[in-house]
């Protein structure tokens, strides 16, 4: 049981890991392609949570975005294949942080093709989140061995 759990979590995590291994191969001075795809869907968000919230959000460094979402994939990743809860509340950050922003299906009208086409990646995203919910409810409801108190043997003279 223990190397089939070791071997569903390295399958969950290279998702991640193999996705933050070729962001960071692309990150440059303008920070990569995913930039080019982040920058307007940022602004867009800034947009609707200033004119929501009725204060001016401030402009965001998409490069320094960019690293945060690569160190949340590669090092969360990494610390999932160990069993880390920790490394599973890394990758549960990275996907709240970045779902909504990405997979904004929410932006267009459900008679248009990238409707549904966003909506199918939100959707998985979400259930990836599901699943690392599971994952950290599991790991909780484990009891942990304690240790056995050893009887002391009588003493025969």
């Amino acid at each position: 049981m223990g190397f089939f759990s070791f071997l569903g979590r390295v399958f969950f995590a290279s998702l991640f890991i193999l996705s933050a291994w070729q962001m960071f191969n692309e990150f440059d001075a303008t920070g990569g392609p995913i930039a080019k795809e982040l920058i307007p869907k940022l602004n867009v968000l800034r947009g609707n949570l200033s004119s929501k919230l009725g204060v001016a959000i401030p402009q965001l460094d998409v490069r320094q975005l960019i690293a945060t979402i690569i160190f949340l994939k590669g090092v969360g990743g990494i610390l999932f294949v160990f069993g880390s809860t920790f490394g599973s509340f890394l990758l549960l950050s990275h996907l709240a942080l970045t779902t909504p922003i990405l997979y904004d299906f929410y932006n267009y009208s459900p008679k248009r093709p990238e409707y549904s086409l966003l909506l199918n990646d939100f959707i998985q995203n979400i259930a990836l989140f599901g699943a690392l919910l599971f994952f950290i409810g599991m790991k909780n409801s484990i009891p942990r061995r304690q240790l056995r108190k050893k009887n002391p043997k009588p003493k025969t003279n």
